[in-house]
């Protein structure tokens, strides 16, 4: 397979299919109803406790511009949420390129949609981690793995997407996309990309520092019926 080189881009990229995905819910009202007031047709699409939030601050718009990734993707979520967003169809519609006709191609034949923003951010591992009775079993369900996915197809396709990351940039994205009539910059996609590998790069350094802090017993003991002590 050979590596596909972009030659074409749009600088302006207009937001019109949003997927949102969040543990900390900071300002997320202001983000979700100021974008359907710039743009009345933006499409949001979402999951788990993300999708509640959000069909409540839209009240009655949440019918018509809200969407659940399960009724997306035609898979439902599996238990306790373990696999929610790592599928096929939702990296289609992260990592699709404008002027890739074979990609335009696999968008019409799946009925995806590209998105065009994608606000993520992770399980909170560092605050699991902080609790001083915490067992290594507990640090291990707290691992995102969707999470990270996302950020990180969303960040490489920066040439077309926004990687939100952070609650603090919601007002420069939504004052960005004010002046530029419901459109992001190249340059803050780029920016937003950046602060997006970094997250990411800060978050595996902190799994990876606690797990090196374990020892295998801290591992056994979490499941005695295996491990009697």
């Amino acid at each position: 397979m050979s590596l596909n080189v972009v030659t074409q881009i749009d600088p302006l990229i207009e937001i019109r299919n949003v997927l949102i995905s969040v543990s900390d819910k900071s300002n997320l009202n202001l983000l979700v109803t100021q974008l359907l007031e710039i743009n009345p047709k933006v499409t949001l699409y979402s999951t788990g406790g993300t999708f509640n939030a959000i069909r409540e601050f839209l009240g009655n718009r949440a019918e018509t511009r809200l969407k659940q990734v399960s009724a997306y993707t035609g898979q439902p979520e599996t238990q306790g949420g373990l696999v929610k967003t790592l599928d096929f169809k939702i990296y289609l519609s992260i990592l699709t390129e404008t002027y890739n006709d074979e990609h335009q191609q696999d968008l019409a034949r799946t009925g995806a949609v590209p998105f065009d923003m994608v606000v993520v951010n992770l399980y909170p591992f560092k605050q699991t981690i902080s609790r001083p009775d915490v067992t290594v079993e507990q640090a291990r369900g707290n691992i995102d793995i969707g999470g990270p996915c996302m950020i990180r197809a969303s960040a490489k396709n920066f040439i077309r997407v926004a990687s939100v990351v952070d609650p603090e940039d919601y007002s420069a994205i939504l004052s960005e996309m004010r002046a530029g009539n419901g459109r992001i910059s190249l340059d803050l996609r780029f920016r937003l990309a950046q602060k997006a590998f970094g997250h990411t790069a800060a978050y595996d350094r902190m799994i990876a520092e606690y797990l090196y802090s374990r020892t295998i017993d801290n591992v056994r003991e979490c499941y005695p019926n295996n491990f009697p002590l």
